[in-house]
């Protein structure tokens, strides 16, 4: 080949896309080309290596004490930590005749170093990666909407003023002062005065200007730190509903943020969605909002949103949703005695898009309410939902079925049940209500249910083995030979995202939680949880959740133009329709995913169940 096809070869291949063309010419003038039989041994363990490759034709299995652990085809390279290392660690060894370009040891390590994007790269773990290479393909959108910290945003300067100043006092002084709100100091709390509150609160109460400016306040604030990222805060405000954060520096009050310069960061308007939910009073009006959700969506992802970001939005408007139509359709007196809890990836706050329901009504044993009363309201609970574009679920775990609307006894037995059960339909039920969260009534009923279903599961000795044991259910779609398994027959092409790497992670940490007693239901939660008390090490953690953040991507990513193809939604991706980088990630992923199950297979003994 020539430089400039040289250049164009090497030069589409992660990360020797950052270099600059002096440096890419520099690399490619010292390429050379090498031929490899069939069964020779390139690298050997414990040599010195010589050279990095460029795979151009054939395949090279890289083995560790006779089990396979990487495997390199056409457009891939291997090994740049021997380089780095001095040390070639494992066997590279040929599998099919290989025709490749070598880069002399001494050049590829002048070049890394005279490149930081390049050093950086080569010196990250998995999950760094995944992470960074993700952040380099959205950097531009990136650094403008996620890496904004509160302390960028304009916050207006805090007036703090006494409890006992008078009403006409304190408004002469904001006057002066040109802000929108004030801070009053009470004994024991701060509390906040707005506009609006001077506007209203004096006129419908027919306050003297010379009552105490306390009786304005409201107090209970809520504050924010300043290097906290904007997004957080927008996240906060959507969560309590205001419109102003107290915004702090090493516990000191430097200033107040509010919605208007918090949205002239951000531009998806969730806030302005929240509120229309919370304000509606019918179901046409309700469902009149939640059409506006997808668009929110579309605006996280296309700035470059991360999913698991993307999903904590999407969640909180997706529980006020639940929450508001509960209000609007459910006897007064079952609201009192009754807890909605929604389950499986809508209760960990991971359903982004909507691809069916998961709910369940716990009823207290003392509920008045007619069992007709009960299903009438539940019937009419997962239609309206229907309507709004929430699909019915094909297990039927939703409250229009009676087996998941229940009392408090009711529940316990069924629980009991199901972890005294080897039945896997038993086992993925539990595993649903194990993810369960309450959006609207008694949410005390939920959390004793938990406590019961831990109790109970810590018991048993053999559960947590039959409960793990699905998570290896179905195979990594990754050959041999680094080739993604696809499906040949209905669905041509593609490959289920969900089987072959996201529910394995999600399963698996779920098992490990449940046998830990962790409270937490989102699965990044779950993660940072086990490793906080040492159930997995910080680094593999990390690759963890940087691997399931990538496949949830990838999986919106393909849903989106579902969407716009008028498809049905599903857990199928087509990996040929994938960037170059994103099929390298991907097989990154999958590799994660395969060492993860082997972790948990570890853990809980599954080879007993063979």
């Amino acid at each position: 080949m020539s430089i400039s096809e040289q250049k164009r070869f090497v030069g589409a291949i992660t990360p020797f896309n950052r270099l600059d063309d002096k440096s890419l010419e520099k690399l490619c003038q010292s390429l050379d080309i090498s031929y490899f039989k069939k069964d020779e041994t390139i690298l050997k363990s414990g040599e010195n290596p010589e050279y990095l490759y460029f795979m151009i034709k054939g395949v090279v299995q890289e083995i560790q004490q006779e089990e396979i652990i990487s495997v390199f085809v056409h457009h891939q390279y291997f090994d740049p930590i021997s380089l780095i290392e001095k040390n070639i660690k494992h066997d590279f060894v040929v599998i099919e005749e290989v025709i490749c370009y070598t880069l002399p040891r001494e050049i590829f390590l002048s070049i890394m170093y005279q490149n930081e994007a390049l050093e950086s790269f080569f010196f990250q773990s998995i999950s760094k990666k995944l992470n960074s290479s993700m952040a380099h393909e959205q950097s531009k959108e990136l650094v403008n909407f996620m890496i904004a910290k509160v302390k960028d945003a304009y916050l207006q300067k805090p007036l703090i003023l006494d409890e006992n100043i008078t009403i006409f006092d304190a408004v002469s002084t904001l006057k002066d002062h040109g802000g929108s709100c004030l801070l009053v100091q009470g004994k024991d709390e701060l509390g906040i005065v707005t506009d609006t509150d001077f506007k209203e609160k004096i006129v419908l109460n027919r306050m003297s200007f010379d009552e105490p400016i306390s009786k304005l306040a409201t107090f209970g604030i809520k504050t924010v730190d300043a290097n906290e990222f904007l997004f957080n805060a927008q996240i906060k405000m959507n969560k309590y509903g205001i419109k102003r954060l107290i915004t702090t520096e090493n516990e000191e009050i430097i200033g107040v943020l509010d919605l208007i310069s918090l949205t002239s960061f951000f531009s998806s308007h969730t806030y302005s969605i929240i509120m229309e939910v919370d304000n509606t009073t019918t179901v046409e009006e309700l469902k009149a909002a939640s059409e506006k959700f997808v668009n929110v969506i579309r605006t996280l992802y296309a700035k470059g949103v991360k999913v698991r970001y993307i999903s904590k939005v999407i969640s909180q408007l997706n529980d006020k949703l639940f929450a508001k139509l509960y209000e609007l359709l459910a006897p007064e007196e079952l609201k009192k005695h009754s807890a909605l809890i929604i389950m499986g990836s809508e209760g960990r706050g991971e359903q982004i898009l909507r691809t069916d329901q998961d709910n369940a009504l716990i009823i207290s044993d003392d509920c008045t309410v007619s069992k007709y009363e009960v299903e009438e309201f539940a019937n009419n609970f997962t239609e309206h939902l229907v309507d709004m574009g929430y699909p019915r679920c094909d297990g039927n775990i939703m409250i229009s079925n009676p087996f998941w609307r229940k009392t408090t006894k009711e529940f316990e037995k069924t629980l009991c049940n199901w972890i005294a059960s080897t039945r896997e339909e038993d086992l993925i039920n539990l595993a649903i209500f194990y993810d369960a969260l309450c959006v609207a009534g008694d949410k005390y009923l939920l959390v004793r249910l938990k406590e019961h279903l831990s109790k109970t599961a810590s018991n048993s000795k053999v559960f947590f083995t039959f409960f793990a044991k699905p998570v290896l259910n179905f195979n990594t779609p990754l050959g041999m030979f680094a080739n993604f398994i696809i499906d040949k027959k209905e669905h041509k092409d593609e490959l289920d995202i969900k089987k072959g790497g996201i529910f394995p992670i999600v399963h698996g940490v779920r098992a490990l939680s449940l046998e830990k007693s962790i409270n937490r239901t989102n699965t990044v939660h779950r993660i940072k949880a086990l490793n906080n008390i040492g159930v997995l090490d910080k680094e593999f953690a990390g690759e963890i959740i940087e691997c399931f953040t990538f496949l949830l991507s990838l999986r919106l990513k393909a849903r989106l133009e579902k969407i716009d193809s008028v498809q049905e939604l599903d857990n199928y991706i087509n990996p040929s329709k994938l960037n170059f980088l994103e099929k390298d990630l991907l097989k990154d992923s999958f590799k994660i995913v395969d060492k993860f199950k082997k972790f948990i297979s570890h853990h809980f003994e599954l080879d007993r169940l063979s």
